[in-house]
């Protein structure tokens, strides 16, 4: 079945909360606090920020592959505040402290 919505948006949709969880499983893996570190709001513009440069601006200049879609800024935005809201949250502390 094709949908087009989700043919042409979902990977934009899903590409922040998805960079951005693998990289804080990776900080959480090497922080030593590790289940209590989360993004702050600046870090997630940030990457927001850089995904819309990357993947919206340069690319498209650089290359005839990539297409300017100011729709894709909404779901990577989107994917963003899905992120900030339901994935960046603080883990149960399981260290045993004597």
């Amino acid at each position: 079945m094709f949908l087009p919505f989700l043919h042409s948006y979902l990977d934009d949709l899903l590409a922040i909360p998805v960079v951005l969880g693998i990289t804080l499983q990776a900080f959480r893996w090497m922080h030593q606090d590790h289940q209590q570190m989360i993004f702050t709001k600046k870090q997630i513009i940030i990457g927001l920020i850089y995904f819309g440069l990357l993947f919206e601006g340069l690319l498209p200049a650089w290359s005839l592959v990539y297409v300017r879609d100011p729709m894709d800024l909404v779901c990577y935005s989107i994917g963003a505040i899905y992120f900030w809201f339901f994935i960046n949250k603080k883990g149960v502390d399981n260290r045993i402290i004597k």
